[in-house]
């Protein structure tokens, strides 16, 4: 800036102005030329370069990475380290290079050697669909000295394949990479005007979850979980991790979920190998199930990522979904497939051409007209005038470069031309172009055919690594360690884990929620902290879990307005933390005179005793809580007393009155849950457990927690457990190959382990089991070793109930092909609700007979008689005055009459 004597300012420049142009510039340079990719072909300008560079230089043989990378410095105008660090995640992706030497891991995170000491060529899948100079667009390079390719013209969805991500000014992009195998079949069905739908697969394998993935587009969600396995009851192994984590990640992630007290461990020990192998011993006591759930909880066992699809098409950035993508790398390869066939189809028809004019050249000997010829002009002329009886033949016209090339013609391929040979060879030509001709008038067809051979060519090996599921909801609350003790100073009102020297409460986790009633009738939410102010007058605090609708809260309270006590029953299921919840009546004399919280919805027998100078005649009754209804906990509740009351204690402990839970098995997710997913097994009491048969002929009793893990591809039969069920099970022993039936009660009820009940040996496998009593057995063989025949036989034929452990009888079915078990009506005999002869008049039942007779039950019908009050004991009766129907009759109890020969009385 120049200032003048007069002062004023000459030369101003707008800082304003400059700022905006140069931003812009700088911004569309890292958007177009460094960070996102062109959609044409899926590279970012670096890759290209480098790729341009090594087929420059490619001969077959390996090159150092360095010398690459100096090649690749003529097109790439930045620092070498930018150059190599692209060229190892090229090559770790396995699909465009041969890598030789240490390139590191993508899945330890080891860093490759230095550029000096590996080394790198183009892949023969990068040489068949990568390069073609003929239908490549070339510019100049940056200093001018050279062409480089604008894109590259490959015949793949390479973007899809390979995944990208990358940082620019104002936006960003990241592709996740599909699996070889499906893009290519996805391109197939796309020209089939099939419907199509791409999911991501990793090279590290574990297992994703896309329901949420949304095409890849800006909003969608993929979740990705480490593939968990549990040896034992001790000991979990990590045998894949989730994408763009490392071992080493993971294992410092589940060091401090340790540290901060959210899962309990022992060990962690690395394996690590040519496999992932990443072992976790459990502190004692510790379940496996909610040690894998609190590590996808806590630790980088499971990921979220949130695609963002981005690519530069038309020299600017687009948002479009993967199918979009998969739509224009497909088109495109359809369209680089036409040009190859055109320029093909060309270079045939030109062959074509001049070995017709050859074989006119040399067997209508023109070149002898040529030698009486004084110039070359008169040369050219001679062969012109010889060659036009035969121009109309020609697809084009002569001109003067064709005559060129006939003179060029030596005397020795002259005097050695073989007409025969010519015709042949222009045969193969003239073949050739139609079958050019042929693919281009079918070009779909073609292009479809080229997307099979390359799935046949290089298919093998790239088969899926990441195993899709749908994962459950881990609630961290659920599954975290107790990793505190809660304290409560009930008078000052304080409650936290950093309480030492006031009352415990129980163990919990510093992330839980707790729950406080307070004798004033208000409750409320909150977090667990080290030390926090409640309320004064605690009555009663504890871990507070969301949706439980089996914990009740039975209480009585007195209304400071009308002077009556209330009772009611009522549940917590969710809340506002930190927000008060009046339970009584709205007035300042208002609490609670007894209270108590139930599991399982118990309603427990309460004495309560008045006051005594009350005008109440009787002074001290029961209540029993199971006769109120459960409402909200906003409710009024039902009058317990109008007179003053003195005290409430528990008389005796209640029973639940929500009976059992129903249980559903979700096989997709391999879990039990309560919100009707999947498989209805059973209504559960607290007693009850599941049965589990495994296909490798393992049986496992477990408890029905929701927690518990089970892995649907290993589970042949779940179901709940009946004490006394039969089990019928069909197996192939591995040593004999033979297939052997056994029926077999269960004589362990171990919880939580495993017991073969098949042979050991390593190939044998569990086919078929059932629980049914008496099943029916369906057997397909093929005796004559071509038709199939079906025999249906009972159960009993084929073999009795034996232990457990016994071998069981083997099938004389040589050429067995398919055993089912087919489900009957047949009851066990102990089973009481099927095990009664059933004895029933016109009505209702009033009473019945039982087990008087062993396998038979009597039951009395309802009259006019009976319902009046007075009447005599109905167990008094005759047995012949009752009118009954006989139903239901074991096998051996046929034809019986009265009760006297029933042997009743």
């Amino acid at each position: 800036m120049d200032e003048s004597l007069d002062g004023s300012l000459q030369n101003q420049i707008a800082v304003a102005g400059m700022y905006e142009n140069w931003f812009l510039e700088y911004a569309s340079y890292v958007i177009l030329e460094r960070a996102v990719p062109a959609v044409a072909d899926g590279l970012k300008p670096v890759q290209r370069r480098i790729l341009h560079a090594l087929r420059e230089m490619d001969d077959g043989r390996f090159n150092k990475v360095a010398n690459v990378v100096g090649q690749t410095m003529q097109y790439h105008p930045h620092g070498d380290a930018s150059i190599t660090d692209a060229m190892v995640n090229l090559g770790q992706k396995e699909l465009l290079f041969d890598c030789q030497g240490n390139w590191g891991d993508m899945r330890t995170g080891d860093s490759a050697a230095a550029a000096r000491y590996i080394e790198v060529r183009l892949s023969k899948f990068a040489n068949d669909v990568v390069f073609n100079n003929q239908t490549t667009k070339w510019q100049l390079s940056y200093d001018g000295r050279k062409k480089e390719p604008i894109t590259l013209p490959i015949k793949f969805p390479l973007l899809l394949a390979q995944g990208v991500e990358g940082i620019a000014v104002g936006l960003a992009t990241k592709i996740m990479p599909h699996n070889f195998c499906e893009i290519l079949q996805a391109s197939i069905d796309l020209l089939n005007n099939k419907k199509v739908e791409l999911l991501p697969d990793f090279l590290t394998g574990g297992l994703l979850d896309a329901s949420n993935y949304n095409d890849g587009l800006r909003g969608g969600k993929i979740r990705i979980r480490a593939k968990i396995e549990e040896a034992d009851k001790k000991t979990l192994v990590i045998k894949d991790i989730p994408y763009s984590t490392t071992t080493t990640s993971l294992i410092d992630s589940i060091i401090k979920a340790n540290d901060t007290g959210k899962i309990k461990i022992k060990k962690v020990i690395d394996n690590t190998a040519k496999d992932v192998e990443i072992q976790i011993q459990l502190a004692p006591g510790i379940s496996p199930d909610v040690t894998i759930d609190a590590l996808y909880a806590f630790t980088d066992c499971e990921i979220s990522i949130s695609p963002n699809a981005c690519v530069i098409i038309d020299e600017k950035p687009h948002f479009v979904g993967i199918s979009e993508i998969l739509k224009v790398s497909t088109n495109q390869t359809v369209d680089l497939l036409k040009q190859e066939l055109e320029i093909r189809r060309a270079e045939l028809m030109e062959r074509i051409l001049f070995s017709s004019l050859e074989k006119i050249f040399i067997e209508n000997r023109i070149y002898r007209d040529i030698e009486e010829c004084e110039t070359f002009e008169s040369v050219i002329e001679m062969v012109d005038k010889g060659l036009e009886p035969f121009k109309k033949d020609f697809y084009r016209e002569i001109v003067e470069e064709d005559i060129l090339r006939l003179l060029e013609i030596r005397i020795k391929r002259i005097s050695k031309f073989d007409a025969f040979k010519a015709d042949e060879a222009m045969k193969r030509l003239e073949e050739e172009l139609k079958e050019v001709e042929h693919h281009l008038a079918n070009l779909i067809t073609y292009a479809i055919n080229y997307f099979k051979n390359l799935l046949q060519k290089y298919g093998k090996g790239r088969e899926r690594k990441t195993e899709i599921q749908n994962f459950n909801t881990i609630t961290a609350t659920v599954v975290a360690a107790a990793n505190q003790k809660l304290y409560v100073n009930r008078t000052d009102g304080f409650i936290g884990y950093g309480l030492k020297k006031d009352e415990y409460l129980m163990d919990c986790s510093d992330i839980d929620d707790i729950i406080v009633f307070r004798q004033n009738g208000t409750c409320v939410v909150t977090k667990v902290q080290e030390k926090v102010f409640v309320g004064k007058d605690i009555l009663y605090c504890s871990v507070f879990k969301k949706n439980d609708d089996r914990k009740v809260y039975n209480l009585v309270y007195f209304d400071g307005k009308n002077g009556i006590s209330y009772v009611k029953r009522f549940k917590v299921t969710s809340v506002t933390r930190d927000r008060e919840y009046k339970l009584v009546s709205d007035n300042a004399k208002s609490k609670i005179t007894y209270f108590s919280a139930n599991e399982n919805g118990e309603a427990e027998i309460i004495q309560v005793n008045l006051t005594a100078n009350c005008t109440a005649k009787i002074k001290q009754f029961d209540y029993d809580f199971a006769k109120l209804a459960i409402k909200g906990r906003e409710s009024l509740g039902n009058v317990l007393t109008k007179y003053p009351v003195r005290k409430i204690v528990q008389k005796s402990a209640g029973v639940s009155t929500l009976g059992g839970v129903d249980i559903w098995y979700d096989a997709t997710v391999g879990r039990l849950n309560r919100d009707e997913h999947g498989q209805f097994i059973g209504n559960f009491e607290p007693k009850d457990s599941i049965l589990v048969l495994y296909k490798s002929g393992n049986y496992e009793l477990t408890n029905f927690e929701l927690t518990n893990r089970y892995t649907a591809d290993e589970i042949l039969y779940l179901k709940k457990y009946e004490a006394n069920s039969i089990i019928s099970a069909v197996y192939i022993d591995g040593a004999s190959k033979n297939h052997f039936i056994k029926r077999f009660k269960l004589e362990t009820t171990t919880i939580d382990k495993k017991f073969l009940f098949i042979s050991d040996h390593k190939a044998s496998r569990l086919i078929a089991a059932t629980d049914n009593y008496a099943p029916n057995v369906q057997i397909k063989h093929k005796p004559d070793g071509k038709t199939n025949q079906v025999e249906l036989l009972p159960i009993s034929e084929l073999g009795e109930v034996r232990g457990w452990k016994a071998i069981g009888n083997k099938l004389n079915y040589p050429k067995l092909t398919d055993l089912q078990f087919i489900d009957t009506e047949e009851k066990a005999p102990n089973q009481p609700e099927d095990e009664s002869l059933v004895v029933s008049g016109d009505d209702e039942p009033e009473f019945i007979i039982k087990n008087l007779a062993g396998d038979i039950e009597i039951t009395e019908s309802e009259s006019e008689e009976n319902n009046n009050a007075g009447e005599s004991d109905p167990d008094s009766k005759e047995v012949d005055d009752i009118p009954f129907e006989i139903k239901n009759l074991p096998p051996d109890h046929k034809d019986l009459g009265t009760g006297e020969q029933l042997g009743l009385f």
